[in-house]
């Protein structure tokens, strides 16, 4: 256990919109209401430190999937192992890869086996309609994992009766192809996509076959609409010298990562209420020597399963949001054991206006219980002053934490001894900032400081004597 405290000011971000001479309505980004949030808000007015890669700039852009996208992100940091997007890892103002949470729609894709498999679950960007990224203690909201921040990737609602199509092969036998489908219907609308990379590698065993599959359908969306989503990937690769040490050429690795969830909103002039169901499945085989399982090989299988409900009330005093969500996840490794945790998280929060509605004051507290780390409370509150109409300042702290992962807990190698003995780490987080927007242009800029306890690591306690 160590304790670390983390003082930094966060770069100046820029971000220009060009203008277009096609005469069609295009959405600005003021008027995005924020869905990685229990209230949903534009995103002019709110009291957080909150980026938006809009589809506009994902279509303008370069990257060829997620991880090239976030990495343009100030405050972001994506450590790749392989190319394709084989293997990433992400980070958030310095955290570590079991610090961030990753959203899809709003489902909570955190692993209990090892934050490592974070990226498996990104979707293809052919598919996204933007992401939203929270940083610092505002992102207490989300509990389990969003220590240093969160990234929720909201998908497309339809593609208008289209078909897509990508095809690329390149050196060392590389072919990359995608087929992404949209068809509308009379009261309902299906998107699909397929995609495929493989390559023999550019060295000895770095090979890789990527898979991913996605179905998304809205229905019923006269009456009552209903999402549906549906994901897998699967992901084959050499791992030369991903783990281990740099001598370790001949690793290799399968992961699968797949998701099944549905949701819909009632909506009155005053409630609305999101309820959700979802099953999420993960899977790692790991070998040691690739033509030799025998030598060394871990299989870990991890299975969640959840329900969960978010609402808003909006009254005389303001907005309060709050949301509950209880999941149970199931861990059957030959490593780490058969093993099973009970969650639930409760959130409560409410946005008062104050001085002519330039003042927002949104305090709150986030209660959560597992069956193996029992009930914790984590409070916050976050702060906006509307100095102009493009300018504001803002202002949060709060507490937020995140629970060992198993590999922290019972993973046991020659080199590694897992601690079944670790606590939840914890961090007291605070940060004041500033951002100005217009149609064209924004930017912002933020001072953050971040005093954390019970850190987990892995440490060698006598380097001198470990030979490599």
């Amino acid at each position: 256990m160590t304790r670390n405290k983390l003082l930094i000011i966060a770069l100046l971000v820029l971000h220009m919109t060009s203008f277009s001479q096609e005469k069609k309505q295009i959405q600005e980004l003021d008027t995005v209401l924020i869905k990685s949030t229990r209230i949903d808000l534009p995103f002019k007015e709110n009291s957080r430190t909150i980026n938006i890669i809009s589809s506009k700039v994902i279509k303008n852009s370069a990257a060829t999937n997620v991880a090239d996208l976030l990495q343009q992100v100030a405050g972001l940091d994506i450590r790749r192992r392989g190319t394709a997007g084989s293997q990433a890892d992400l980070y958030i103002r310095g955290g570590g890869f079991d610090q961030t949470l990753l959203l899809i729609d709003g489902i909570k894709m955190d692993d209990a086996q090892t934050g490592h498999h974070t990226m498996n679950a990104a979707l293809p960007i052919e598919v996204i309609e933007r992401i939203e990224i929270i940083k610092g203690p505002a992102a207490r909201v989300f509990g389990q994992n969003a220590f240093t921040g969160a990234i929720n990737i909201v998908t497309k609602k339809n593609l208008e009766n289209t078909v897509s199509a990508n095809f690329e092969v390149g050196s060392f036998g590389q072919l990359n192809g995608s087929v992404t489908v949209g068809k509308e219907f009379k009261n309902s609308s299906v998107i699909a996509h397929v995609g495929i990379l493989t390559s023999d590698g550019y060295r000895h065993n770095s090979d890789y076959e990527n898979k991913n599959y996605l179905l998304k359908g809205v229905f019923n969306k006269k009456e009552q609409p209903i999402e549906v989503i549906a994901t897998f990937f699967d992901k084959k690769f050499g791992a030369n010298g991903f783990y281990a040490s740099a001598t370790a050429t001949e690793q290799y690795e399968e992961t699968q990562s797949s998701l099944l969830g549905a949701s819909t909103t009632f909506r009155t002039e005053k409630f609305k209420i999101t309820p959700r169901v979802y099953w999420k499945r993960g899977q790692d085989e790991y070998v040691y020597i690739r033509d030799n399982p025998s030598v060394y090989r871990n299989l870990h299988i991890t299975n969640k399963v959840g329900v969960e409900t978010n609402a808003s009330y909006t009254s005389n005093i303001g907005i309060t949001g709050f949301g509950v969500d209880i999941s149970r996840v199931f861990i059957s490794s030959n490593n780490l054991g058969k093993r099973n945790r009970t969650m639930a998280n409760l959130f409560l929060e409410h946005r008062f206006k104050l001085a002519n509605d330039k003042l927002d004051i949104t305090p709150g507290v986030a209660i959560t219980y597992f069956s193996d780390f029992k009930f914790h409370a984590f409070p916050g509150l976050d702060i906006g002053y509307q100095l102009s109409d493009n300018l504001k300042a803002y202002g949060n702290l709060g507490v937020t934490y995140r629970i060992p992962t198993y590999t922290d807990l019972y993973y046991n190698d020659r080199s590694t001894i897992g601690n079944s003995n670790l606590k939840p780490e914890e961090a007291f987080a605070q940060e004041i900032g500033f951002k100005y927007g217009q149609k064209s242009f924004t930017a912002s800029a933020a001072v953050f400081n971040r005093d954390a306890t019970n850190l987990i690591d892995f440490v060698r306690p006598d380097a001198a004597a470990v030979k490599v």
